[in-house]
């Protein structure tokens, strides 16, 4: 591949992040060298370790909880590190798929802005392949993707107060 593009999947429905890791699946099994980068979530999920199992690098930069409310410095500081390391993945020239997951939810929680990802992402090699998820994708990130996926929740069990499970959304 010689041009890479910017995939970006967004939106209130269930689904991005799993929609990432199916095109992670897609790349390793085409031997593509993947780097997952992951912002906002920081709790053990059943993904991060089949991830690692297949040789993917995984870099995570949340807590353990979502960011709720105003950012304490320590999220602010964990999430420009890690769009410092992503920085790299992008343009070091090891990786052929980048994920930035939850990376929109990062710019709407005030963790960086949107014109800090939009510089990271310019950095990359121009055969790097990269997906950012996340709700609420900026304006300016969607217009700077080549492609955009809404995900739109018509109904979702949560709502009737079902928690997450482990296997499912865990």
């Amino acid at each position: 591949m010689t041009t890479g593009r910017i995939q970006v999947y967004t939106g209130t429905g269930k689904g991005k992040t799993t929609a990432s890791l199916g095109l992670v699946l897609r790349a390793v099994g085409a031997g593509w060298r993947v780097f997952f980068g992951q912002f906002v979530k920081g709790r053990d999920t059943s993904e991060i370790a089949v991830l690692e199992r297949l040789g993917v690098r995984v870099y995570r930069c949340g807590g353990r909880q979502f960011v709720v409310g105003p950012p304490a410095a320590e999220d602010r500081l964990a999430a420009r590190q890690g769009l410092a390391v992503v920085r790299q993945a992008l343009s070091g020239g090891e990786y052929d798929l980048v994920v930035l997951d939850e990376a929109c939810v990062a710019v709407d929680c005030g963790l960086f802005t949107v014109n800090d990802l939009l510089e990271v992402l310019a950095a990359r090699a121009a055969s790097v392949e990269v997906v950012v998820t996340g709700r609420q994708a900026h304006p300016k990130l969607l217009e700077y993707a080549d492609l955009v996926t809404d995900m739109r929740e018509i109904k979702h069990y949560y709502r009737e107060g079902l928690p997450a499970r482990r296997g499912i959304e865990l």
